[in-house]
Parts: structure tokens; sequence; C-alpha cells
């Protein structure tokens, strides 16, 4: 057991430390700039001195309570929506080419119309972030009921079983490992609009961090930004695998 968990460490590892190996070599050969690319250790420093003051922590809380909030609006209104369109062919045809036109706009279009609508608080902020996760999870709502199986719909309507309990006994566990992949996509989405959604006049947030890296020409703050973003996203992601795993087991 104990050989297998270090393989699989092994295995995870192997390519991180693999990239940290040829950027020191490439580094040591002079083949980059400090100013444009610093070393690995620069990042360690950099991280080491953001923790210590507490900077880094503040700017990683901010933005995950931003994901966090824009994620669940987004959640709550897809499913909404993702049921009643997969219930629903008249419904569908009503809204159909509405979120068609609506769904290629990329959600870093839409930061003049928040500044505009919400000001350039926190709402601002979590509806950029709301817009970008709400596609991937309707898409594959809609999806999810579309594919389950007619005949367990028969059976629930041979029994007259209540509509509520239909949805709620039927329709959204057979549509649940659709529904968890499209939560997975809307989540990852979340931290992708989230350095655009902290352009709109924030003081702290992982976004900011980056822009403020770049305005003092800080590569070291700026790969930071980057690494956290993609670690936290990371743990998130695995977190909801690990959610999905215990309760689609049948799947």
């Amino acid at each position: 057991m104990l050989k297998r968990v270090v393989g699989i460490i092994v295995w995870y590892l192997a390519l991180p430390v693999l990239i940290i190996v040829v950027w020191k070599a490439a580094d040591i050969a002079g083949y980059i700039v400090s100013y444009t690319m610093p070393p690995p250790e620069d990042i360690v420093y950099t991280a080491v001195e953001f923790y210590n003051d507490g900077t880094l922590l503040e700017h990683i809380k901010a933005s995950f309570i931003r994901v966090l909030e824009g994620f669940a609006i987004a959640l709550v209104l897809a499913l909404i929506l993702g049921v009643a369109i997969g219930l629903n062919r008249h419904f569908e045809r009503f809204v159909d080419s509405s979120l068609q036109i609506i769904k290629p706009i990329p959600p870093i279009a839409w930061i003049p119309l928040a500044i505009l609508w919400f000001g350039i608080g926190e709402a601002s902020k979590i509806y950029i972030i709301a817009v970008g996760a709400f596609f991937p999870i309707l898409v594959n709502t809609i999806e999810g009921i579309k594919n389950i199986d007619n005949r367990y719909l028969e059976l629930a309507r041979v029994y007259e079983v209540q509509r509520g309990r239909i949805i709620s006994h039927v329709i959204l566990p057979g549509a649940l490992p659709f529904i968890i992949v499209g939560v997975r996509l809307g989540l990852g989405m979340g931290w992708i609009c989230v350095v655009a959604a902290e352009l709109i006049a924030a003081n702290s947030g992982i976004g900011y961090m980056l822009m403020d890296g770049r305005s003092l020409s800080r590569p070291d703050i700026v790969i930071l930004g980057m690494i956290m973003i993609g670690v936290t996203g990371k743990i998130m992601d695995d977190v909801l695998r690990f959610i999905s795993a215990k309760i689609i087991k049948w799947n």
C-alpha cells in the first residue's frame, strides 16, 4: 500500500520537478534574464515573504470568497433554468436563440456593463465570475436531463408521482454525472474569470496581485499569483471529484 502511494506521488510530482530543473538549468546557462523570467528560488523567496506578512493569504482569501459567491449564484440559476429547459421543449425553443447568442460572449466583454450596472464594488466582480461559471453548468444540466432513460420517467408517470418528486428523485439524480462535470467546468471558469473581475478597481485578490506585479515590473509576483490560482483551483477541483465519487458511486 505504501509503495503504491509513493508511486502515485512520484508520478504526480515528476513533471513539476522536471520543469523546475529545466527552468533552473536555463537560468544557470544564461538563456533567460531575471527581470523577465526570475529563477525558481526567487518565486520561493517571494512566496515566503508574502506569506510571512499575511499578504498572500489575504489575496487568496479575497479571490476564494469572490469565486465561491459568483459560482454559487451561477449554480443556482443554471440548475433552475437547466431543469426548466430540459423538461419543457416549448420553453427550450423560447429561450434557445437568446442563450446561443449570449453564450459565445466572453465574460471579460461584460466588464463595461458590469461597471455601469453595479459600480466598481464587489457586485460587479461577482457578476463577472457568475457569468463565466453559468453556461458550463447550464449546458451540462440540459444534456444530463436529455440523456436520462425515458423508462424511468414513464414509470414515475405510471405511479402518478408528483412532478416535484420526479425532479428531485428521478431527474436530478439521473442527470447528476453531467451536472458534476458542469460544476467542475464552471468552477474552473470562475477562477479564470476572477483575474478579469479583479481588474475592476480591486485592492485585494490574486488578480490584483498579478496586476500589481506587472506595474512594479516584478515577474516573480506575477508568476507566484499564477501558481496560486492554479493550485487553489486544483484543490477545489479535487474536492469536487472526491465528493462526486462518493455521491454517484453507481455511475
